[in-house]
């Protein structure tokens, strides 16, 4: 079945049997799916970057804590 357009908006429309609004604008769509698309990466990266921070925090504590075992001597 046909979908009906949907009043004062060019790139929508409605689908009758599910009563839904759907982006008939194909590009936006394909926009819409990479800004997503790099949103993910860039978090991605920020959650690499905290993980490494706190691998990096517990290896200076640990050579911390060595270096006062040999200080201790």
């Amino acid at each position: 079945m046909d979908n009906y357009k949907v009043e004062g908006h060019k790139d929508l429309a409605r689908d009758p049997e599910t009563n839904s609004i759907i982006n008939v604008n194909s590009s936006e769509y394909e926009k819409y799916i990479s800004r997503r698309n790099i949103k993910e990466k860039k978090n991605q990266k920020v959650q690499n970057i905290e993980e490494d921070l706190t691998k990096l925090k517990g290896e200076i504590q640990e050579i911390k804590s060595l270096l006062k075992e040999i200080l201790n001597k």
